[in-house]
């Protein structure tokens, strides 16, 4: 039989909390130290639902919609309007994306991951989305669904745990206040790269200005590393470890031990199909990165990389990061 599919609510929490721990529970199966249970995820996962169904000060519009049969819950899916970064034109307003906290019961009938991701689709259209994005966990079982309902890959998050012994190599040096203009030229070259890849990350007209200021205050933000490679007036290339976010980790997880490289680009990999000088500038900046998270107590990583960007796809698999996530792009 078809699953009822409907909008959440606060009376759906406990059968929803049940559904999310064994999802989890499933992700930490894949990797114990990037998916890492928190010491009281139920708690968690519960305090995370009852603001998300009750709260009227949400920070950005999130919808769960449940599966159910004979009034037991059967599956569970995430969705929400997902803000768009200050540095991108956002033309086609706030994207959607449906979260990886998503499962199906097992012995739920067959058509119920389907028929979330329909319900979930048309839930972000109708609060305006023109573009729907998906965000998958290497090895779950929601890629079927997606294939068939048109997703392509638009970006991979590449991790790699076990980081004891890394240490900054001495050609890399922390950034200062003289390095700005040198990291948002360099950033200006990344964005340049990214749409070319795809429209999709089409650059705000004013993206200099306010990088430049993002990139003054992170100087001064104590919970990330900003460094660099060469001189403040020929920077060949710059990364930054900050610490992970809930908007990759379901509540469930433990992220304090996780780190996220977003901003990170050197001219070794600034041609998306070759790489140049065997990456090793690239590489160093990698190691540092890998070596301030250390520093922090953190030995995990995900490093946000376009899906086309093969050069720096190689670098990264050379270094030995694998693909665990996929935020995938709608292209029907």
């Amino acid at each position: 039989m078809h699953p009822s599919i409907r909008q959440a609510t606060p009376q759906d929490i406990p059968g929803i909390v049940e559904l999310l721990l064994t999802d989890a529970a499933d992700r930490q199966t894949v990797d114990a130290v990037l998916w890492k249970m928190g010491k009281d995820a139920a708690a968690d996962i519960h305090a995370a639902l009852t603001f998300a169904l009750t709260s009227d000060k949400q920070p950005f519009q999130q919808i769960w919609h449940v599966a159910e049969h004979e009034g037991a819950i059967t599956g569970v899916v995430h969705s929400m309007l997902l803000p768009v970064p200050p540095i991108y034109a956002g033309s086609k307003g706030e994207p959607g994306l449906i979260l990886p906290d998503a499962f199906v019961a097992p012995g739920a009938a067959h058509t119920t991951a389907k028929a979330l991701i329909e319900a979930a689709e048309q839930a972000l259209r109708d609060a305006g989305a023109q573009i729907i994005l998906t965000s998958l966990v290497t090895s779950e079982t929601w890629q079927d669904v997606f294939d068939e309902r048109g997703y392509a890959p638009l970006t991979l998050y590449l991790s790699r745990t076990g980081l004891a012994g890394a240490e900054r190599p001495a050609n890399i040096r922390s950034a200062t206040q003289a390095d700005i203009s040198g990291i948002v030229a360099r950033s200006a070259e990344h964005r340049q790269v990214l749409f070319d890849i795809d429209p999709f990350w089409e650059t705000h007209v004013d993206a200099d200005t306010r990088f430049a200021a993002w990139m003054t205050r992170s100087l001064s933000l104590p919970d990330r590393d900003m460094m660099v490679l060469g001189p403040p007036d020929s920077l060949g290339g710059y990364v930054i470890a900050q610490p992970a976010s809930r908007l990759h980790f379901p509540p469930a997880h433990d992220i304090g031990g996780t780190g996220v490289i977003d901003d990170y680009f050197h001219t070794d990999f600034a041609d998306v199909e070759t790489l140049a000088h065997s990456g090793d500038g690239a590489i160093a900046l990698l190691h540092a990165a890998e070596a301030a998270f250390v520093a922090r107590g953190i030995d995990a990583v995900f490093v946000v990389c376009p899906a086309a960007w093969h050069s720096k796809i190689e670098l990264l698999k050379m270094a030995g990061y694998e693909t665990a996530m996929v935020w995938s792009i709608k292209r029907d």
